[in-house]
């Protein structure tokens, strides 16, 4: 059957520009929208996704994508709440135990919480709540009985949001990745990196949000083997009230040396779950470092962005350069080696058919690196191949006949 004829359903922010870009390209390749399925609603249970594929189900079959749930404040709170103590909810994708009280709040208090834009509201419990989410999507779709195709599956995109889950994955389909200086997850404060540090002789350090995204929470940090002296290049921000310390991405990078500050920062992402590996020497091109965000769908590598900073930290997020230049920095050689490699990590989540892959190209060696995927990473402003944007592009391939 031809699966231009399946209904396309979108779990998404209804206004959100990811939502506009991909009902555009199904306009412009004479496709009906989609059905949009807002996340607000599905989350306070005002919609339900098994009402939704009854009431849209057609002889053509059904394909179902889960985009991005950023950017809605209403929505960052629903999650939040979802992924409260007092609240009971499908830990399947959820592999960090019981959430402390330092980190957590209650599902009443998710909800009140103020619209402040930046402030990282309790990240894990944020992520615990999403995962919670992707389940009962899971659950709920195989309920209806009817039979739906998954652009990522569930359990993938909860995969591929989790730093540490995504390393092991990917180590175990033998890509090459950065090494650590500890167990994956095993660093859970300042005094615990200082230990990695000691025993692994790792100076020079990524340190992430486990579940953080757009550099929100990312940490390029180094220690002078000979003063000791720290420096910490981050977006995190710092603010103190009565209530103590509140963090929030800053937008633009900032730089600590205060020994105080940096131990107060890297506790509270390692309190929240942290992802550390060695900081590897990114590729240069007219003295600005750049990796690649390369997408790849349906197991090709298609689309291709570098990312130039003249920082260590290159996400776009922070108003970073974009090139579509691809021939001109990178060699035949290095191209071919991004495109594979990012190939190869989209195979470590079977349940997937299109992901952001980061690609760091190292300098000197032009070695490759899977650092990151992203299930949300197809928003490439400029970006075309074959004569089509992202959206035309996965629109034309993921609804191809079987």
């Amino acid at each position: 059957m031809d699966n231009f004829e399946k209904t396309f359903l979108l779990v998404g922010n209804p206004s959100n520009k990811r939502t506009l870009g991909l009902q555009a390209a199904r306009s412009k390749l004479g496709l009906a929208p989609a059905v949009v399925l807002p996340y607000e609603q599905l989350l306070n249970r005002t919609l339900y996704i098994g009402d939704a594929l009854r009431k849209h189900a057609g002889q053509g079959g059904m394909i179902l994508r889960l985009d991005a749930p950023g950017e809605n404040k209403a929505v960052e709170r629903e999650l939040i709440a979802w992924g409260a103590p007092d609240r009971s909810g499908d830990d399947v994708f959820w592999s960090a135990g019981s959430l402390p009280n330092s980190i957590s709040i209650s599902s009443a208090e998710a909800l009140l919480l103020p619209s402040e834009h930046g402030r990282l509201f309790y990240p894990a419990q944020w992520y615990r709540g999403y995962c919670r989410f992707l389940a009962a999507m899971q659950r709920e779709v195989k309920a209806s009985g009817i039979s739906v195709t998954w652009v990522n599956s569930p359990g993938s995109i909860a995969n591929m949001f989790d730093k540490r889950t995504c390393w092991q994955l990917l180590e175990r389909r033998g890509l090459k990745l950065p090494a650590l200086p500890a167990p994956v997850g095993s660093i859970k404060s300042y005094e615990a990196l200082q230990a990695a540090i000691k025993a692994s002789g790792m100076r020079r350090l990524f340190i992430k949000l486990a579940c953080g995204s757009g550099a929100a929470g990312v940490i390029a940090y180094q220690m002078n083997p000979r003063s000791g002296e720290e420096l910490a290049i981050t977006t995190i921000g710092m603010e103190e009230s009565a209530g103590g310390t509140s963090f929030y991405n800053a937008g633009l990078l900032r730089r600590y040396r205060e020994p105080s500050d940096i131990r107060r920062i890297i506790d509270w992402v390692c309190r929240e779950g942290a992802h550390i590996e060695r900081w590897i020497e990114k590729e240069s091109f007219e003295s600005k470092s750049f990796d690649v965000r390369q997408l790849v769908v349906n197991g090709e590598a298609c689309h291709t962005v570098l990312r130039l900073s003249s920082t260590p930290i290159t996400n776009l997020h922070l108003r970073n350069e974009r090139s579509m230049d691809v021939d001109r920095l990178l060699s035949d050689e290095v191209k071919r080696a991004v495109k594979q490699t990012a190939e190869d990590a989209l195979r470590a989540f079977p349940g997937s058919s299109s992901a952001g892959v980061d690609v760091l190209v190292q300098r000197g060696s032009g070695m490759t690196y899977a650092i990151d995927i992203n299930p949300f990473g197809d928003l490439l402003y400029g970006a075309e191949y074959e004569g089509m944007n992202t959206y035309e592009w996965q629109m034309r391939q993921l609804l191809r006949k079987e």
